[in-house]
């Protein structure tokens, strides 16, 4: 994401630039169904994901989909307006679309109007409250790789759980912050037309935030209790549209990890990203010259649907992990051909590993040689281009990482979480989400 300030009489910089890999365009995270409210010895808030494909098209024919997984939170009181976002690791600030906005982007999702709540302050950039009504205010434009968003401040209370009713000021549930939002009155139609979510509400550390006020969980855990609150979220992946992904507030959820949490510290923490040291990575057993020397890092982002890789390593990577086809088959589904394992080692001693299943390319490639005609499978890799925050280096632990570990991330310690995901059967808890174009069938709703 890269950000920039307009203001009615100065032009405002933020104190640092920062990218963002292209989540709207690779995938994102989102909601529609249920919360619940669990002991004190499980976290405060777990939220079930709706998740939404969108096909990709090439010739027009459907060559691979978008996923998008989305969560609902309730803005403004006493009476609350609630909202469909992605819970986005990888920025800093909550954006939905404003009452203001009348593009056809904007249209097709539910608008936040400010005149229904008694909890909204207009402010500035620097949180100086301003008259709703005044003719030209403070705007931020935030880039997502392939579209952007412009919009207003203003300062509200953004809630986990709906409080009907609910108090205002200091007297806020536990669930329950104020925070300020950026109110879109622009989006561009490309990838907002795509998708169902409304908004995106990101998890990253505070330094990626213009202001700490704007990270909704910094908020969160100021002025919470931490026994009854902990500083921690976590985040589960399902690896079947049967069973809802989730993400947790006020601590993690053990129902969804098989093995302990391994915790690795945060690199540079006050970058705002979930960034880890990489001290070293292998295929198949062979390590990567390009990491020698513990030189690369890794960036824990619910908001990217691939395996980023840098791009110097690319090319390297592509190699290595392609290979035949047991059969010349151009139907045959390559996450279930073999294939070298691919295996970073963090630091603290922590490991983890993505099979064929997790890193391949659906659809093979098919070559022709003069020797014949040859079925390849592939990775799916997206390349990462060097920035000045994160260098050269840096890889992104998108969704293939995700669905294979539960990821959980510590505020207070600074420190990202890893333990191998526990995938329940259809038949647990109370699963209500919803399943919107799947290329099985039609949108489902699960009950």
């Amino acid at each position: 994401v890269l950000l920039s300030f307009r203001s009615s009489n100065r032009s405002i910089q933020p104190d640092t630039e920062f990218p963002k890999m292209p989540m709207l365009a690779l995938v994102l995270l989102a909601f529609f169904g249920g919360s619940a409210i669990l002991t004190a010895a499980e976290p405060a808030i777990v939220i079930q994901l709706d998740k939404q494909y969108v096909p990709v098209l090439r010739d027009n024919k459907v060559v691979s989909h978008k996923t998008a997984y989305f969560g609902k939170i309730f803005v403004g009181a006493p009476t609350p307006q609630n909202f469909t976002v992605v819970f986005d690791t990888g920025s800093a600030h909550l954006f939905l679309p404003s009452r203001s906005c009348t593009t056809e982007s904007c249209l097709q999702h539910k608008r936040y109007d400010q005149t229904k709540s008694g909890s909204a302050l207009a402010i500035d950039h620097t949180g100086k409250e301003v008259s709703m009504g005044s003719g030209e205010r403070d705007q931020v434009a935030i880039s997502f790789g392939t579209g952007e968003v412009t919009g207003e401040f203003i300062s509200e209370t953004v809630c986990l759980t709906e409080h009907l009713g609910g108090r205002q000021g200091d007297d806020l549930p536990a669930d329950c912050a104020t925070a300020r939002v950026i109110l879109a009155d622009q989006m561009t139609e490309e990838p907002f037309r795509s998708f169902e979510f409304d908004g995106v509400m990101g998890l990253s550390l505070a330094g990626l935030a213009v202001d700490p006020e704007f990270s909704v969980f910094e908020q969160l855990t100021r002025s919470k209790d931490p026994s009854k609150f902990q500083p921690q979220f976590g985040y589960f992946l399902s690896d079947s549209d049967t069973v809802p992904s989730e993400v947790c507030f006020g601590g993690h959820d053990s129902r969804r990890y098989t093995n302990e949490v391994q915790w690795v510290p945060v690199r540079r923490p006050s970058l705002g990203f979930w960034q880890v040291k990489v001290l070293g990575v292998s295929v198949g057993g062979k390590a990567l010259p390009f990491c020698e020397g513990g030189s690369c890092v890794a960036i824990a982002d619910t908001g990217t649907s691939l395996l980023g890789v840098p791009r110097q390593a690319a090319q390297q990577l592509h190699r290595s992990l392609a290979r035949k086809a047991s059969e010349s088959n151009s139907e045959l589904d390559c996450r279930e051909q073999p294939g070298p394992e691919l295996v970073f080692e963090l630091e603290g001693g922590v490991f983890l590993s993505l099979g064929a299943a997790d890193y391949s390319r659906a659809a093979p490639m098919q070559i022709q040689s003069a020797k014949g005609s040859q079925t390849i499978c592939r990775a799916s890799l997206l390349p990462v281009d060097k920035t000045p925050a994160l260098g050269d280096k840096a890889f992104i632990l998108g969704e293939p990482m995700m669905r294979r570990y539960y990821t959980a991330y510590d505020w207070q310690k600074k420190q990202v979480g890893f333990a191998l995901a526990r995938q329940p059967s259809p038949s647990e808890g109370n699963a209500q989400h919803r399943v919107i174009g799947s290329p099985t069938g039609s949108s489902e709703v699960h009950v």
